[in-house]
């Protein structure tokens, strides 16, 4: 039997363009500036536990990380890191926020089959202003019908966004690299999830695959508009 697939929601960071390679050369660089103060391995604990516990505060993106590796900072030199350890955090910080945005493999001609046929929905969580940016610099933005920049993505996120897309959530699919947050509570709430893994992942986005019959896992997006076709298919 056909499937009524009508809608494609896309994660933006690590799925269309690359994004956690310039949070880790920048945690590189962290660790260089406290190296006197705790190793690598620790540090890096100490800063997941500070991201973890301030995303209810200032949300996901640069300027959250920004401010728990001043955080952490504080934490492992016991209030005496020196103020310019704390400047060159925050210039670590803008030159993340300024960084030219690279395409990861076959998304343009990915986007652009699909972008007729489909109702292509970008959903994205982070800052409001640098995904706006990110967006923009990409050439990408004329190819989505809506874009969604939100504070986290749960199944009420999606169930809220696909309502008013055409199909309803049971005739959408959500594409994106982090099986927490673009798989899972997209299929919570009856739509498909389709992982496409990159090499690198936050901690917090680490999560199990799901046994489920509406979860597919792809090497890259090239594969993505032969799966959308199968589908409609019923194939």
């Amino acid at each position: 039997m056909a499937t009524n697939l009508q809608t494609i929601g896309f994660d933006a960071d690590d799925t269309l363009w690359h994004n956690e390679r310039f949070f880790k050369l920048t945690q590189e660089h962290f660790a260089e500036l406290l190296k006197d103060h705790a190793d690598t391995t620790d540090l890096d604990a100490r800063l997941l536990a500070a991201e973890r516990r301030n995303i209810g505060h200032y949300g996901f993106g640069v300027k959250g990380f920004v401010l728990s590796m001043i955080e952490t900072a504080i934490e492992v030199t016991e209030g005496r890191v020196p103020g310019t350890v704390i400047s060159q955090i925050m210039l670590a910080g803008q030159d993340m926020l300024a960084h030219p945005i690279e395409l990861l493999p076959h998304v343009e001609e990915t986007i652009e089959a699909l972008a007729p046929a489909h109702h292509l929905v970008l959903i994205t969580k982070g800052d409001l202003l640098h995904q706006e940016r990110k967006l923009a610099q990409s050439g990408l933005g004329n190819w989505f019908d809506a874009v969604q920049i939100v504070s986290d993505k749960t199944p009420d996120t999606y169930a809220r966004i696909f309502a008013d897309t055409p199909g309803g959530p049971e005739g959408a699919m959500m594409v994106g690299n982090s099986m927490k947050s673009d798989v899972l509570p997209a299929i919570e709430v009856g739509a498909w999830g389709v992982h496409v893994p990159h090499e690198l992942v936050w901690g917090l986005e680490l999560a199990e695959a799901p046994d489920h019959a509406r979860f597919v896992d792809l090497p890259d997006l090239g594969g993505l508009p032969g799966l959308v076709s199968r589908i409609r298919e019923g194939g």
